[in-house]
């Protein structure tokens, strides 16, 4: 069952055509999109963008408001990184009354670009994992890192630890959610308070947090040795990733949007 509170690293079950695709085609293009994004600077290109994950989104058929409760956990840090923009930036003042003067039209443009990337990256992010199951996003890094063996990359181990973080993420989330709740039941307080006295009230959710933590690493490690787990060699798969032609469908329109968009940006 989804947890519909916690969005990061959930997979969620389609048809779509984007779940369809092979799992290196949306991880090169979720890169791509990455740096797309930091490429172009119009408000008119990031609306585009904008439209376009929008478009993405609703064919993925992954509900919008459940794509958007991604951007929670982030919230603070697209504020707190727009706020030092818009404070830290010179230019032109927006008034000359305090505290206004500190404020300039420069920084608040600074800001809103800021904070539409961060959006959109974290949005095309999660549509990843959302239309990707662990597994088969494990198969697809590990296939991209494999050329690098040759020069000693752990390309299966690392995919392994990847795939394993995007799967406890929200376990971890969720554990943190019941303790803080028990904690709560039995008087803890963690609304009230300077910055100092609500750390010291996170210790008695930290502690048992890293103890499950740990019990459930045990745990894992305990049932890949008892499934006679020994790395990538010689390990076979159920299903072989192939591309078809939903793939190439998918990335002769995205790069056709990008390179569209890099032309009007540019020229």
């Amino acid at each position: 069952m989804i947890n519909t509170s916690i969005t990061i690293g959930q997979y969620i079950p389609g048809d779509s055509i984007i779940h369809r695709a092979d799992p290196r085609t949306k991880i090169l293009l979720s890169i791509a999109f990455m740096v797309v994004i930091f490429l172009v600077n119009s408000f008119w290109t990031f609306t585009a963008m904008a439209l376009f994950v929008l478009l993405t989104v609703i064919i993925s058929g992954v509900p919008v408001k459940y794509t958007l409760r991604g951007l929670k956990p982030i919230m603070f840090i697209i504020i707190f990184t727009a706020a030092i923009n818009i404070f830290t930036t010179g230019g032109t003042p927006i008034s000359q009354t305090v505290p206004f003067k500190y404020i300039t039209w420069e920084g608040i443009i600074l800001a809103l670009r800021l904070a539409i990337r961060l959006a959109l990256i974290i949005i095309s992010g999660s549509l990843l994992t959302f239309t990707t199951t662990p597994i088969l996003l494990t198969d697809g890094i590990e296939k991209l890192l494999s050329p690098f063996r040759k020069i000693g990359l752990p390309a299966h181990e690392l995919a392994m630890m990847m795939s394993i973080a995007l799967r406890f993420i929200p376990t971890l989330l969720e554990e943190t959610d019941k303790i803080m709740k028990a904690q709560a039941a039995r008087g803890a307080d963690f609304d009230t308070g300077n910055l100092i006295q609500r750390a010291k009230s996170f210790v008695p959710v930290l502690v048992p947090l890293f103890v499950s933590a740990f019990r459930r690493a045990d745990e894992l490690a305990t049932a890949m040795e008892a499934r006679c787990y020994r790395g990538g060699t010689g390990r076979t798969r159920l299903r072989s990733l192939e591309f078809t032609d939903a793939d190439v469908r998918i990335a002769v329109v995205t790069f056709i949007f990008f390179t569209g968009l890099l032309l009007l940006e540019y020229l």
